[in-house]
């Protein structure tokens, strides 16, 4: 089951519940389809740069699997989760892109979900394999943003 327990497809339920909100009671702001565009863009740009940090320091991107290496710099010295503050972002967008301004709350439930779900046990696992380094990273980089 952890195999299709995977932050994609919460973040796909999530825009689904979003669109459906959105074709249910549309509520568009002025300049939502560009603002949306513009999330949408920069949240993805945010995942293939973590991404490509990841990469170069051969450590996985997979969740549930242990990392590595410890990454710090580039995007993790903003964030310590940038995919995942990335999937919020493009969440954001979609909202506004879809005309879907009532579901922008669903933006920060996403991301407690996600914390909940995905980054705790994450978190601990790190702190297990790199200790002290990683209570340093941790006091001065924060979980988002």
């Amino acid at each position: 089951m952890h195999e299709v327990d995977i932050p994609p497809l919460w973040l796909a339920l999530f825009a689904l519940a979003s669109w459906a909100i959105g074709r249910l009671a549309p509520l568009p702001l002025p300049f939502g389809r560009a603002l949306g565009g513009g999330l949408i863009g920069a949240g993805l740009l945010l995942m293939v740069a973590a991404a490509a940090q990841m990469a170069l320091h051969r450590t996985t991107v997979i969740p549930r699997r242990r990392p590595a290496a410890l990454v710090t710099g580039g995007v993790f010295a903003l964030s310590r989760n940038p995919i995942y503050l990335a999937d919020a972002i493009v969440l954001a967008g979609l909202d506004l892109w879809w005309g879907a301004s009532l579901a922008l709350p669903l933006v920060p439930v996403f991301m407690a979900f996600i914390a909940r779900r995905f980054i705790r046990a994450e978190e601990a696992w790190i702190g297990a394999a790199f200790g002290a380094d990683y209570r340093a990273y941790c006091a001065r980089t924060r979980r988002w943003l």
